[in-house]
């Protein structure tokens, strides 16, 4: 797939105030400083379409980017970021599970994981919640020119493992790297190949 044009659309507090529309929404999540505005950048080519930081936790809405014309890349508020008040950290989760389980035009959730870390609980449960709820998911693991090829297959073999023991089947698994731009292609084909499934 080529991107020939990435807006930003609007930004909603929660799911009633997203875009009234029915094209298909792919929406990226993680950990907090897992890198998820770098990728979004890079999946685009627009350097400044998701706004990064140095300060972990700054999506704080439902943030929409409409890709050319066909479809919506939504970028969600990460989740696992302590130095929030619990009030915050509740209206946060409200508002992610809230868009996730009610959001018709959602098709598929990306879980982003930082490759360099073992498998983490918050990682681990927000994957077992979408299992639980019946939402389509897939894995992109991100940061991968932090490692060598063979330390990133390591790492994401150790996942498979990991998630093996509570799956049956497990979930399409993505290797990025914001910086290298590996694995954008495969992440945009698979997005292609979901488009025209929907149609």
């Amino acid at each position: 797939m080529e991107i020939k044009q990435a807006e930003f659309s609007l930004s909603a507090p929660v799911v009633s105030m997203c875009p009234k529309d029915t094209k298909p929404e792919y929406a990226f999540i993680g950990r907090s400083n897992v890198g998820k505005s770098s990728l979004i950048n890079m999946l685009t080519n627009n350097r400044k379409l998701a706004k990064t930081s140095a300060t972990p936790g700054k999506t704080l809405l439902i943030n929409h980017f409409i890709i050319n014309k066909e479809w919506y890349l939504v970028d969600l508020p990460g989740y696992g970021y302590a130095k929030r008040s619990k009030k915050e950290i509740d209206r946060l989760d409200q508002m992610i599970r809230g868009y996730i389980l009610q959001r018709e035009q959602l098709v598929n959730v990306f879980v982003l994981v930082d490759i360099r870390l073992e498998p983490q609980k918050t990682d681990l449960e927000f994957i077992e919640w979408l299992g639980l709820s019946s939402i389509p998911f897939s894995i992109i693991f991100t940061k991968a020119d932090k490692l060598t090829p063979n330390k990133c297959k390591q790492a994401v073999d150790g996942y498979k493992k990991k998630l093996s023991e509570t799956w049956e089947e497990l979930p399409p698994m993505f290797i990025t790297s914001a910086e290298k731009k590996t694995g954008r292609d495969d992440v945009l084909n698979y997005i292609e190949e979901i488009n025209k499934s929907v149609k």
